[in-house]
C-alpha cells in the first residue's frame, strides 16, 4: 500500500464563548487544519492540527513529495524523513508530522480492521476520564450568553458542567486576573465542590515568589496538581521545593531532552502529554514509558481539539497504564464537531474509547465544507491577543492583569 495524495483544509468551529487565558484568548472559535491522506487502495486516513490558514495548508502541501509512494505502515521511517533532528533545526515539522501520523495510523487500522489502540499494545481501559476545563469567558457577542468573570459565575458554570457531564475533577485556567482575585475564585470552587479534585493552571504567568505564595495558600485544598505556575524548569523546581502540591507541566517538558533534564533534577511531578506537541501518539506512549520507569505521573494535555485529535487522545489514554490523572479537553466548550453524529458524549466525566477500525471515527465531509467556508468568511485570530484588551500583550512573568470589573 502506498500514499498517493495528501489534502489539507483549514476550518473554524464556533465555541460557546470566548475563552480567555494568560497569553490572550480563543476568540469564540477554534481554528484547526484537517488533513486527509489517501492510499492507492482507496483508504483515507484523517489527521488534525491546531491553527492553520493558508500557511498550514501550504506546509502540508510542501510535504507531499516526502509522502507520495510511502507505505503508511512504515511510520518510523517516515518520522526520520520528515523530522530528522538535525534538519529540524532549520524547519521544525513536529506538529505537521503528528497530524500525518494520526492519519497513517487511521489508515493502518482500517487496512487491518482493528482500532488504533490495538496497534499500540491493546487498551487497558474502556473509558478515559476527563477534567472540566474552566476558563474565564466573555460572550461572543456583547450582551450574549456564556460569561464567566466572577466567583459566583465560575461556581455556577462548574456546577452546570458537573451536572451535564459528570466531572469530578475541575481545572481552572488562570493567569488572566490578578493572582489574589484568581485565588478567591479557586477557593470558591473548593468550597462549592469539597469532594472533587482541583487544578490551577496560570500558563506560567506568575513569578516564582508569587507562585510560591499562591501555592502555599491552597495547600490545604483537595488539589490534584499545580500546573505551570511559573516559567522554566528552575522556577518550577523552586516552587516544588516550597509548596506541598505536585507540580505539572505541558510547557517546560514537551520533548525527550527536557524529560531527561527533569528526571536528572526533578522539577515536575506530572507530565501532560499532548499528541500534537510530542509529535504523535507513539511518541507520547514512549514518553509515558519513561515516566512509568521513574514513577512520574502522566496526564493528557488539550490543545483545542476537534473529534479527530480527541480520538488520538482517547486511544493514547486507553493504552497508557500510568495515566494517573484525568485528561484535559476543551471539547465541551465547542458548539459542534466535524464527526458524523456530532460531538462525542461524556458519561460520568469520561468518554468511551472508540473501537472501530483505525481511529474509530467518521468525518462528516459536509461539516468540513461548512466550517471551511466559515473560516474563509471569518479568517483566523491572534491567539496571543485578548479582544477585551486592545493593545495589550503578555510578558513572562506577567504583571499586566485584566480588570475583572470590566465587562
Amino acid at each position: 500500500m502506498k500514499i498517493v495524495d495528501i489534502r489539507a483544509t483549514t476550518i473554524t468551529v464556533p465555541l460557546e464563548a470566548t475563552l480567555r487565558h494568560a497569553v490572550g484568548a480563543h476568540w469564540g472559535r477554534f481554528v484547526r487544519t484537517i488533513i486527509e491522506i489517501e492510499t492507492d487502495e482507496g483508504i483515507i486516513g484523517y489527521g488534525e492540527m491546531g491553527g492553520g490558514g493558508e500557511s498550514a495548508e501550504l506546509a502540508f502541501a510542501g510535504l507531499k513529495s516526502y509522502l507520495l509512494g510511502h507505505d503508511p505502515f512504515l511510520l518510523e521511517e517516515l518520522r526520520f524523513k520528515i523530522c530528522n533532528p538535525t534538519a529540524s533545526l532549520y524547519n521544525n515539522r513536529m506538529q505537521l508530522f503528528a497530524a500525518i501520523e494520526f492519519a497513517c495510523l487511521d489508515i493502518v487500522g482500517q487496512k487491518l480492521g482493528v482500532p488504533v489502540h490495538q496497534l499500540l499494545g491493546g487498551k487497558i481501559r474502556d473509558h478515559v476520564p476527563f477534567a472540566s476545563y474552566l476558563f474565564f469567558r466573555s460572550p461572543n457577542e456583547p450582551g450574549g450568553p456564556g460569561e464567566v468573570r466572577t466567583p459566583v459565575q465560575l461556581v455556577q458554570h462548574c456546577a452546570d458542567l458537573k451536572r451535564e457531564h459528570g466531572f469530578t475533577v475541575h481545572k481552572l485556567k488562570g493567569g488572566v486576573f490578578h493572582p489574589d482575585y484568581e485565588l478567591e475564585c479557586y477557593k470558591a470552587l473548593a468550597a462549592a465542590f469539597p469532594n472533587d479534585k482541583l487544578r490551577y493552571d496560570p500558563n506560567a504567568a506568575l513569578n516564582v515568589e508569587e507562585a510560591i505564595r499562591f501555592g502555599q495558600a491552597i495547600e490545604n485544598l483537595n488539589n490534584d496538581y499545580f500546573e505551570d505556575p511559573t516559567w522554566g524548569l528552575n522556577g518550577m523546581r523552586r516552587v516544588r521545593s516550597m509548596v506541598r502540591i505536585p507540580t505539572a507541566t505541558n510547557t517546560v517538558v514537551v520533548n525527550f531532552e527536557q524529560l531527561a533534564a527533569n528526571i536528572l533534577d526533578l522539577a515536575v511531578d506530572v507530565i501532560l502529554l499532548d499528541t500534537t506537541f510530542w509529535g504523535g501518539i507513539r511518541s507520547c506512549i514512549k514518553a509515558a514509558g519513561v515516566c512509568e520507569t521513574f514513577q512520574l505521573g502522566v496526564a493528557v494535555h488539550s490543545s483545542g481539539e476537534l473529534g479527530i485529535q480527541l480520538a488520538t487522545m482517547l486511544h493514547m489514554g486507553a493504552v497508557v497504564p500510568n495515566l494517573s490523572h484525568a485528561a484535559d479537553a476543551h471539547y465541551h466548550h465547542l458548539q459542534d464537531d466535524i464527526l458524523v453524529g456530532g460531538k462525542m458524549k461524556y458519561v460520568g466525566g469520561a468518554i468511551q474509547v472508540p473501537d472501530g477500525p483505525g481511529l474509530g471515527i467518521k468525518v462528516d465531509r459536509e461539516k468540513v465544507r461548512q466550517y471551511a467556508e466559515l473560516y474563509r468568511e471569518l479568517g483566523g485570530y491572534a491567539y496571543d491577543k485578548d479582544p477585551l484588551r486592545p493593545g495589550w500583550y503578555p510578558i513572562v512573568p506577567n504583571e499586566r492583569w485584566a480588570d475583572p470589573a470590566l465587562v
